[in-house]
């Protein structure tokens, strides 16, 4: 698994009614952080930041948690969800989607 820069440098050009959106180099892929606080990652897609209250919504959008594998297991990480396909080609949807991973 790979991250793309191209797909990182598109999400923070969507991003850019949020403010500062810097990208930095992550695990084989690239965090997306605003003012300091990492609220996205992309590997081989988006993966936003989601607590509790907001997984519910990202499981019934079909959304799946970030995995990965080491050791000769699956790791599941259920504070990263992909970003519903709908999102990524809207605007205004995707900012509201990281604004709720940036609380």
């Amino acid at each position: 698994m790979s991250g793309s820069r191209s797909l990182a440098e598109h999400v923070a050009d969507q991003l850019a009614p949020l403010g500062e959106v810097t990208i930095h180099r992550y695990f084989g892929g690239w965090a997306l952080r605003s003012h300091g606080r990492q609220f996205a990652m992309v590997m081989d897609t988006l993966y936003l930041r989601v607590d509790s209250a907001a997984r519910s919504f990202y499981e019934r959008a079909g959304s799946t948690p970030f995995t990965y594998h080491a050791a000769g297991r699956e790791v599941v990480v259920h504070t990263y969800y992909s970003v519903p396909p709908d999102a990524m080609d809207d605007q205004d949807g995707l900012c509201s989607l990281a604004r709720t991973a940036l609380r």
